[in-house]
This record gives structure tokens, C-alpha cells and sequence, in this order.
């Protein structure tokens, strides 16, 4: 009897350790870099680690998992994710592309990721809606030996490629532009983006910093965009209404909808620290003459199209880094030039800046709006 029990849980053991061997096997490799792509995918920092998963033979299956849509930068990612997977080169490396977007509800984002690595997927792209709430979900991908990419809303781990830009710096960056032209402190609107996501914490949290650190007096009012035109213009409506009169402007998104309540409730032009959206950008060239003193900095959609670069490069055995590092697009008064900054004849909902040159990734706008922004 003893032999037997012995015997069985040597056995056990010795399962265990295989079943912990062969999920160690399915995940990445930390390897020395550089990248595959040194311009491309550039490491976060000099302490960033290099991952080399297996090499799969294409072509792939790759699914986009989008949370929240119900603004023009989430709908225009869709977009930009489907017309780079159209591109011929990269729609010969790919069996099937996928795109769910699930809205707010965290639980049916991490479903549907579930789902894809359940049903076998190579790859999957995530914007997340959480950063914190995707250990599970990580830790299959990483012992199905699935890539899992983040961008734009990145995943707080190591067992996971993260692209993005620096969020946080974004947020230092337009606050740096309010201290420089408001010289002796005042009231603030701050426009926040959608809550709980990393993107809207980092950049708030630059923002915060840099006022504080200034030395000078600030009262900052903080008001809910979700990143949308029609709910920050809204939201700014009501602040104006509320507090009168604002000395600077920061906000996340949906810019031109907060400039059309300035316009709309006689508000003075006032310093303003923002995203990229073509409306915004033609609102301060418009208007720089009369007090609209723009900084209008942060990073086109087409970051998804690198996340998609990165899987497929990962998925081809390739060495790529953990942390993706991209570079910000940014143009600040006096500098804004027409068909170049901004395009006086697109969509006010357009975000410019939307290529990334050293990626070899570049759009343009009826490649981009010639695609939906359903589930397919």
C-alpha cells in the first residue's frame, strides 16, 4: 500500500513538473536584443527585456479584443486595424483577422479573449479596459502559447508585449505648455477620458504633477470627456456654466467639441493643451490670433497597425521587445500648416499624425474611413 502511494505521487510529481515545463515551453524565450526592427519596435528602456516566441508557420490568425468604441479615436482604430490587414503584404501573412469590440464591461472583454485563445488564435491585440484585470487571461495566452500584444491601454505585466507611447509624458507635456503661458497660476478645465484605463490615469496624472511642481497657484476643474466630442463638448458646457471663466484648457479628447462649447458660450480663447483630432487642429489655427495658443500632441490610431506588425513579427520567431516605445506626434502655435498639420477638407473627426515612418506605416484618410467599424 505504501509502494502504491509512493508510487503515485512520484508519478503526480513527475506530471506536474512536465505540465510545468511544457507551459514555461509555450511562452517566450528572454533573449538579448536588438529587435528584429531597432527603428521600429524601439525598446521602452535600456532595461526593457527582448522576447523570441517559437516560430509559427503562417499564415496567421490574429484577433483584435477593442473595449470601448462610442468615440471617433476607438471607431477610427477599428478602421486603421482593418485597412492595414488589407494591405497585400500583410494580408498575405494572415489566415483569418478578427475584430470584437465589447464595450466598457471588462468581464466581456476578458470573455472574448478567452474565446480567441480557446479557439486557437495565433495572436491577439488588445486595447484594455483595465490594466489590472487581465492576469488569468495572461497567463493562458502565455501557457497556450498565444502572442498577446497591448496598446494605447497596455496590460500592467511582463508576460505580455505592451506598444504604446509615453502617456504620462503626454500629460507633462501640455501641462508644461499651461505653466508656460499662464504666468501667474489660475483655473484649469481638465477634460478626463474614460475612467479606469491606464491611458486616462497616466496622462491625468503628468497633468497633476507638473501643476503641482510648478510653484504656481492652481485650481483644476476636472470634468468627464470619455474622449467623445459630443460628451466633452457637453461636459465643458457645463463646467463654463458652472465656473465662468477657465484661464487654460487641458483635455484627453474630444477637443473640438470642447472649443465649440468655448465658441458656443462666448468663452475667451485661452491656452490649450490637446490630442490630435483634425477639428481641434483647425480650431487653433483659426483662432490662434485671437487667444487659442494650442499644443496638440498624442498618437494616431495607427499605433494599432504596429501592435498587428508586432504580433505577426513575434509570431515569424523574431526578436522583438517587451515594451514598445512610440514616438508622439506633436505640433505647437505658430507651427500649424494646412495639408500638413492639419486638412482643412477632411473630417473634423480625423486624428492626424496617424502614421508611424519609421514602422514603414502610413495612412491615408479615405484609406482609413473606407473601412467600417463593426465586428467582423
Amino acid at each position: 500500500m505504501i509502494k502504491t502511494l509512493v508510487g503515485s505521487f512520484a508519478a503526480a510529481a513527475v506530471f506536474a513538473l512536465m505540465a510545468t515545463t511544457a507551459a514555461h515551453a509555450a511562452g517566450p524565450k528572454i533573449v538579448k536584443g536588438p529587435s528584429a526592427d531597432p527603428e521600429c519596435f524601439v525598446p521602452w528602456t535600456d532595461k526593457t527585456k527582448f522576447f523570441q516566441f517559437k516560430k509559427k508557420k503562417g499564415p496567421y490568425r490574429i484577433a483584435l479584443a477593442n473595449g470601448y468604441i462610442a468615440n471617433t479615436w476607438r471607431i477610427q482604430t477599428i478602421q486603421t486595424a482593418k485597412a492595414y490587414a488589407a494591405q497585400p503584404d500583410v494580408k498575405a501573412k494572415l489566415k483569418e483577422f478578427k475584430v470584437v469590440s465589447t464595450g466598457e464591461d471588462v468581464p466581456a472583454q476578458l470573455a472574448a479573449i478567452n474565446n480567441f485563445i480557446d479557439s486557437g488564435y495565433d495572436a491577439i491585440v488588445v486595447n484594455a479596459q483595465n490594466p489590472t484585470a487581465f492576469g488569468p487571461v495572461i497567463k493562458r495566452a502565455k501557457k497556450a502559447g498565444v502572442v498577446l500584444v497591448a496598446f494605447d491601454n497596455i496590460l500592467d505585466t511582463q508576460d505580455a508585449i505592451n506598444v504604446n507611447v509615453d502617456q504620462h509624458g503626454l500629460g507633462v507635456l501640455w501641462a508644461t505648455w499651461i505653466v508656460n503661458h499662464v504666468p501667474n497660476g489660475g483655473k484649469v478645465l481638465e477634460v478626463r477620458g474614460v475612467p479606469g484605463t491606464s491611458v486616462d490615469t497616466d496622462r491625468h496624472n503628468g497633468i497633476k504633477e507638473t501643476l503641482d511642481a510648478s510653484g504656481k497657484k492652481w485650481d483644476v476643474v476636472e470634468v468627464l470627456g470619455k474622449w467623445d466630442d459630443p460628451t466633452a463638448q457637453k461636459a465643458t458646457a457645463d463646467a463654463i456654466a458652472v465656473h465662468k471663466k477657465f484661464d487654460a484648457i487641458t483635455a484627453q479628447g474630444g477637443d473640438t467639441g470642447v472649443v465649440q462649447a468655448m465658441i458656443d458660450a462666448k468663452h475667451p480663447f485661452v491656452p490649450f493643451g490637446g490630442e490630435t483630432e483634425n477639428g481641434f487642429r483647425k480650431f487653433c489655427a483659426k483662432y490662434a490670433g485671437d487667444g487659442l495658443k494650442c499644443s496638440s500632441a498624442g498618437t494616431g490610431p495607427a499605433q494599432v497597425a504596429v501592435a498587428i506588425k508586432t504580433a505577426i513579427t513575434a509570431l515569424e520567431g523574431q526578436v522583438v521587445p517587451q515594451s514598445v516605445k512610440l514616438p508622439l506626434a506633436i505640433v505647437e502655435d505658430p507651427n500649424f500648416k494646412p495639408d500638413q498639420d492639419y486638412y482643412p477638407k477632411q473630417s473634423d473627426n480625423f486624428f492626424v499624425g496617424n502614421s508611424f515612418p519609421t514602422c514603414k506605416i502610413n495612412f491615408s484618410a479615405q484609406e482609413i474611413m473606407g473601412q467600417t467599424k463593426e465586428n467582423q
